[in-house]
């Protein structure tokens, strides 16, 4: 019979200088995943605090006395020796000249840059909560193809985008007039709005956007659909999707019903047990998905998602 994982707590630091770029330690030689960038940190001992446990990690690999900050998610990873439970919180005030105490490499990187730096799985979630949206609206279709339902799904997105939803699922190109809308839509929104195209991959190559596979699909792809500078996100129900997203280089997945959902009544929901067992079993990026409400982002956050993904919640009324 296996031996059981041991179960691990690490805490680990976001520490931004003045310029907003982060600080990555590279693993020396004599670690496992040698080589690799991570945010600084450590174990947290027995009787330590979290804050207590970062104080004196950051003492002893940077030679700096850390103010501890805010809580930013916690990441629950499975490795084949040990279940990992890494707990991130930012520094941005401190005392002394951060440098590598322990014979490790240090260095700044800006936000935009993190993904560059080849890291440990459970640090790749946190690279993406730090930059990208922690809400992610999928979009209703239009009641009817008459022009006053288009004009009215319009209207709504656009309240949708005013109130700050920048990560947009379009579920709409189903007819030509549809079509039409989300072209509409895209055009218009261009600039700092992240699109993807319900399952439409000809279409999302042809307007330059993302594209959202369905569960199905991602079964049937044997590499990524889009290039690098167009999003791939993926609905995923199961490990096997899941590691089918991970093994076609999506930048995202969505995962669920969490919850009970009205727009699915008759699934029932895996819970939030499920969500994080789930998670731990990839390095994706995923969205909790099924009857949540951005109320629930730091509920979500606690179990390892990036955000939550949501129609009714994040569609105006």
């Amino acid at each position: 019979m296996p031996s059981p994982r041991r179960s691990i707590h690490v805490v680990a630091a976001v520490i931004t200088d003045a310029r907003g770029r982060i600080l990555l330690n590279r693993r020396t030689e004599n670690r496992d995943m040698a080589g690799l960038w991570e945010f600084p940190g450590g174990k947290r001992e027995t009787g330590e605090s979290s804050e207590q446990a970062l104080v004196r990690e950051l003492r002893e690999e940077l030679g700096i006395e850390a103010e501890i900050g805010d809580w930013i998610m916690d990441v629950p990873q499975a490795y084949p020796d040990k279940h990992l439970r890494l707990e991130v919180r930012h520094v941005r005030s401190w005392k002394g000249s951060p440098r590598g105490r322990e014979g490790q490499a240090i260095t700044w990187v800006a936000p935009d840059k993190l993904s560059r730096y080849s890291m440990p799985p459970a640090d790749l979630p946190v690279v993406a909560a730090l930059r990208h949206p922690d809400r992610y609206l999928i979009t209703p279709e239009p009641d009817t193809d008459e022009d006053a339902a288009h004009q009215d799904w319009y209207a709504r997105l656009a309240r949708a985008l005013d109130a700050g939803v920048r990560r947009v699922q379009l579920r709409t190109p189903t007819s030509p007039a549809r079509i039409q809308l989300a072209e509409q839509a895209v055009s218009r929104h261009r600039s700092g709005v992240q699109w993807l195209l319900n399952r439409d991959i000809e279409l999302a190559r042809r307007l330059g956007v993302g594209v959202h596979l369905g569960g199905e699909q991602l079964l049937q792809l044997e590499a990524r659909p889009l290039p690098a500078e167009q999003l791939v996100a993926a609905s995923c129900h199961d490990l096997p999707q899941l590691q089918a997203a991970q093994r076609l280089g999506c930048d995202f997945a969505v995962l669920g019903p969490v919850q009970a959902t009205t727009s699915h009544p008759g699934t029932a929901p895996i819970g939030w047990e499920a969500f994080e067992t789930l998670r731990a079993q990839v390095s994706l990026p995923i969205y909790a998905l099924g009857g949540l409400h951005p109320d629930d982002i730091t509920q979500a956050r606690r179990h390892g998602a990036q955000g939550i993904a949501s129609i009714s919640a994040l569609w105006p009324t």
